[in-house]
């Protein structure tokens, strides 16, 4: 079930990336370094905007661990093991959200193809681009060529989905950028006679504090051009018991996923953190339209990171604060994005009205 609000749009020219683009061979650090794994792929080109290494300091640990109230930040989730735990929450009964997204993307990427015309796809954190596929069949099917220009910050994440995608589409050119979202974004040069899709999938906006996720659009917004659109995926408010059991699931894998990110510290800050004797957390706050997950404490205890030269103590039912999930309400949300400069154009949402994709075009800043 979806509901249309918008004029469909004539067909232009697809945009592409040109900044500092390396063909078979991938800029890191200033230098080049030879990579076989993609040197065998055609129409595929990787841009690295930062050396490996450069955001993993653990500043951001350091201060999170440090604070009064304790948290951390939930990029570290994802190591090869958080990946492997997501998969398998996105597999359990309870979680709906990328099933959902994934039947409203399969009744209804015609649709949006109609909507935008030939466009530029550009992901932000595209990951496996599984969803992101068949958005691409509904454009490959409306044009010779498509364009796809996946950002994410894992580099052998974009090189490993290219593969896939190369293999399967003779039509399909890739240009991706492996780096942080505000860096990838000021890399795109201003097109200003073709058209991109910015497309945002998943219900990740919802992991942004109200100032995060205001400066996050702020960026898209900065970085589109008259004639672009902006793709949303938002998880909508729901009853409590429904999001209760999404984030709490029987198997577990929710409760494992949540642990991991003191594995991944171990790993990367060489740590004794036990992971066992934190139990997992997640609350529905009303008030705040968000789940919020913790871990906390089931004794006293102390943790250290050597290579942080860190240590800390919690006490017994101590907390520490891994992620929000921001559910939304689409109307508020989309006067939220016209205050930022997005002209809403049209919806798109499953039969039970779970979970919503909405598209924007470029408008002005109120």
């Amino acid at each position: 079930m979806h509901d249309m609000i918008v004029n469909t749009l004539a067909p232009r020219a697809f945009a592409r990336i040109s900044r500092g683009v390396y063909h078979g061979r991938e800029k890191t650090g200033g230098k080049d370094q030879d990579m076989d794994d993609i040197g065998d792929l055609p129409r595929f080109e990787l841009t690295r905007l930062d050396a490996p290494g450069a955001a993993d300091d653990g500043a951001d640990v350091v201060a999170g661990l440090g604070a009064p109230r304790k948290s951390l930040p939930c990029r570290y989730f994802y190591d090869a093991r958080g990946s492997e735990l997501f998969e398998r929450i996105c597999a359990t009964p309870e979680y709906y959200p990328t099933r959902t997204e994934r039947a409203i993307l399969e009744a209804c990427a015609g649709d949006i193809a109609e909507a935008t015309g030939a466009a530029e796809l550009v992901e932000l954190g595209s990951g496996s681009a599984r969803k992101t596929r068949l958005l691409l069949e509904a454009y490959s099917a409306r044009a010779p060529e498509v364009h796809f220009a996946p950002i994410d910050v894992s580099g052998d994440m974009l090189v490993e989905s290219a593969r896939e995608l190369i293999a399967h589409y003779d039509d399909l050119t890739i240009r991706g950028i492996a780096g942080t979202y505000e860096d990838a974004l000021a890399a795109l040069h201003p097109a200003p006679d073709d058209r991109r899709m910015f497309l945002f999938l998943g219900s990740t906006i919802g992991n942004f504090t109200d100032d995060e996720r205001g400066a996050f659009l702020a960026r898209i917004r900065a970085a589109m051009a008259p004639g672009d659109f902006f793709l949303l995926g938002f998880d909508r408010v729901k009853d409590a018991g429904i999001l209760h059991a999404a984030y709490n699931d029987a198997e577990g894998a929710t409760a494992a996923f949540n642990r991991n990110i003191l594995a991944h510290l171990n790993a990367r800050f060489h740590g004794d953190f036990r992971p066992g004797r934190f139990r997992h957390v997640a609350l529905w706050n009303g008030y705040e339209s968000r789940i919020e997950i913790y871990l906390e404490s089931d004794r006293a205890q102390a943790a250290r990171l050597d290579d942080l030269d860190l240590d800390a103590s919690f006490e017994a039912g101590e907390r520490i604060h891994t992620e929000i999930s921001r559910k939304f309400e689409p109307d508020a949300l989309a006067a939220e994005l016209a205050r930022l400069g997005f002209a809403r154009r049209a919806e798109w949402t499953d039969a039970c009205g779970w979970f919503s994709l909405m598209l924007f075009g470029r408008g002005e800043a109120a």
